[in-house]
């Protein structure tokens, strides 16, 4: 239940944020730029073609203006012909024009929007794939899909609507102002005498009305939460007869949002009701003020109607500019979230998808060598304190310790997912720093406890361990590993899909494709971080059997908790509180009287 309580609130948390726009907003998402210049050739065309297409748009409310005064006999440009038929013509070609440019316009606009993004994309998702797993330590998998997902969608509205759309309301609003002064600078004061009122008002009920608002979607999202809680905790409310108690609290959850949301509708109704009255006031004070300049005869009715639907252009874009604003400040929030990605300092990994060539070769001699260790989310907490062992190439050495005692830990540490804060880690007697992290990292495979499975087929899977392996060497993998017979078993074999994190095959299951998975990948180094501690009996068995196949002639790091999979081990290395205190064979170890491995091996045997 606090998990779905978490989650709701990482939902409110997750809203994108509007920053102001300033110099140094301006300045940071410049550097998004970048990805719009090898499209600058379209992106120019398709800015002339937005003028033009602006441009064509103000035309129309004088060609009517015009047409309407010819009506009347009136000749208002002597360069146009009095005939209403021609004007009709020249509109209908400018109609014609302006619809031929606008597509170019949103076609060029969109492919520039579209290929820029995807290499935004790409370069984020790369950028965050490669970023040391401290990164991913400190920061939910939520927010992180939210960057790829809702940041970058938020950049591609701005990109393929809200700019261009910003800049075309600008020239309509520079070009529709300008040309209402040459029409009637009277009407025009008298319009920009209200304004003012109007944006003064506007700003001051916007402001209110979206923090009612907010309040209203906080109160939302925690109904949200009782709803979450309980459905996911069904069986406690069923096995405590709760329900009643349950529909009580989302219903008071629901009536503090249904007061806030009437509250707001209080507010909102009396803005919507003014500005109502303020426009259709603004549009009856200009027909009555033109009709009287109309009658004294210092305007024209064909130039009073030109009037009107300018003002109609003007008021629309006015009234688009706070969206348009607001979209803007979510896209450069949107920005600077997805630089933080961009401009991390990612893994010294070189990655190339059509060769995992090894440079270095490690034999499988392994070192721990004085070993400290902290979490660098967790400074003051150190894991390992002092670590020593070997293992030489092709023995098995299990590491045991009560829980927290740092064993998963030191499978980090040799695949360099973390580095340590003083000792020294060996791969055949040189320093891990001396390999590439893709070098140590091709040749150390893990089975952990918890096996991860992609959602695609089984092949894929196993397959993953080794990227151009064929069917026939995915096959021999899945038979070493006891896993042919239940993948043959299934009706699509081994196109068999496993579902998200592989939820339709069992515990054993998964276990016994994650080792073929890394008896595919040949390492010289593996890790089995408690890989058959939540088996049944007969799949721990199984599973037994293609570990045992797994491990030969190769280097293995067994992380346990049942001690009676580990008497086999060359060595093994108990831990403590991140310290070394014992180190032997089975054997060796069992014959220390007030030995930590002799205590939890008896205490198991009992239980």
């Amino acid at each position: 239940m606090a998990r779905a309580r978490l989650n709701s609130g990482n939902a409110q948390a997750e809203e994108l944020p509007k920053v102001k726009i300033n110099k140094e907003s301006i300045r940071k998402v410049s550097e998004l730029l970048k990805y719009l210049k090898p499209y600058r050739g379209k992106f120019i065309v398709g800015m002339i073609f937005l003028f033009l297409s602006s441009l064509t748009g103000l035309a129309f409310p004088s060609l009517l203006g015009i047409m309407i005064d010819a009506a009347q006999g009136k000749q208002k440009y002597d360069f146009l012909p009095l005939n209403i038929n021609m004007i009709g013509y020249i509109s209908f070609g400018i109609l014609f024009i302006q619809a031929f440019i606008s597509f170019f316009r949103i076609r060029l606009f969109v492919e520039v929007a579209e290929k820029s993004l995807a290499d935004i994309r790409r370069d984020t998702y790369f950028k965050l794939i490669t970023l040391p797993m401290n990164f991913f330590s400190q920061r939910r998998v939520g927010e992180l899909n939210s960057r790829i997902s809702a940041d970058l969608s938020q950049i591609q509205d701005t990109l393929t609507t809200t700019i261009a759309e910003m800049i075309r309301q600008i020239v309509i609003l520079v070009g529709g102002v300008t040309l209402l002064f040459y029409v009637s600078h009277k009407l025009t004061l008298l319009n920009l005498g209200v304004l003012p009122l109007l944006v003064v008002v506007a700003v001051v009920f916007g402001k209110f009305i979206r923090k009612l608002s907010r309040q209203a979607q906080d109160k939302l999202a925690d109904s949200n939460t009782v709803v979450e809680e309980t459905l996911q905790g069904i069986s406690n409310v069923k096995a405590f007869v709760n329900e009643a108690y349950e529909a009580g609290r989302y219903d008071k959850s629901l009536r503090e949002v249904v007061k806030i949301a009437l509250r707001g509708a209080n507010y909102r109704g009396a803005f919507a009701s003014f500005i109502i009255f303020a426009i259709f006031g603004a549009i009856v004070g200009v027909i009555w003020y033109g009709s009287i300049l109309v009658s004294y005869g210092e305007l024209s009715v064909g130039s009073l109607t030109t009037y009107i639907l300018y003002s109609i252009f003007v008021g629309a874009a006015m009234g688009s500019f706070p969206e348009l604003y607001a979209n803007v400040q979510k896209a450069l929030g949107a920005s600077e979230r997805v630089l933080e990605i961009l401009q991390e300092t990612n893994e010294d990994i070189s990655i190339n998808i059509n060769d995992n060539s090894i440079v270095q070769k490690i034999d499988g001699n392994l070192e721990f060598e004085n070993v400290q260790f902290s979490y660098p989310s967790r400074k003051e907490i150190t894991v390992l304190n002092g670590v020593s062992f070997k293992a030489s190439a092709g023995e098995k050495v299990a590491i045991v310790g009560p829980s927290g005692a740092g064993k998963s830990t030191i499978a980090g540490l040799i695949l360099r997912f973390y580095e340590t804060q003083s000792g020294k880690i060996l791969f055949d007697g040189n320093p891990s720093g001396h390999y590439s992290l893709t070098d140590i990292r091709n040749q150390v495979a893990i089975v952990p406890q918890d096996v991860l499975l992609f959602g695609g087929t089984i092949r894929e899977n196993i397959a993953y361990g080794k990227l151009s392996a064929s069917a026939d060497e995915v096959i021999a993998a899945s038979k070493r590993a006891n896993a042919h017979e239940f993948i043959s078993g299934f009706p699509e074999g081994y196109d068999t899909l496993v579902g998200e994190r592989g939820i339709k095959l069992s515990g054993g299951q998964r276990q016994r494709i994650a080792i073929a998975r890394a008896l595919l990948k040949d390492p010289a180094i593996l890790i089995l971080d408690e890989a058959t501690s939540s088996l049944d009996s007969e799949s721990e068995r199984l599973v037994q059997e293609a570990l045992e196949e797994l491990m030969k002639d190769r280097t293995s790091i067994i992380i346990a908790h049942r001690l009676s999979t580990i008497r086999e081990a060359d060595k093994i290395v108990v831990l403590e509180k991140g310290i070394v205190i014992e180190s032997g064979t089975h054997h060796q170890l069992m014959e220390n009287q007030e030995g930590l491995y002799r205590y939890l091996s008896q205490l198991q045997y009992e239980v």
